[in-house]
């Protein structure tokens, strides 16, 4: 059986804000509702895994002044 090529986060992350959307309309039957949920909240883990292994990637890639590599903690929550 062949392999199912991964999706991509932006892939992931528009297929979510779609699922968000056809929620909200509130015109989807219970048993779709319930289907969609359970691709959402995988879509969700798999988006935030994501960004924990990017963030993870940038820690490491932050330029101390002296010209070499120190690890500084990225701060992406906004606020």
């Amino acid at each position: 059986m062949p392999r199912k090529k991964e999706m991509s986060f932006e892939s992931a992350l528009e297929r979510l804000e779609n699922i968000v959307e056809s929620m909200e309309t509130g015109e989807t039957s219970l048993a779709e509702l319930l289907k969609n949920y359970s691709e959402g909240v995988e879509l969700s883990k798999f988006c935030m895994a994501s960004l924990d292994r990017t963030e993870q990637a940038m820690d490491l890639l932050i330029k101390e002044n002296g010209g070499s590599f120190k690890e500084q903690k990225l701060d992406i929550e906004g606020e």
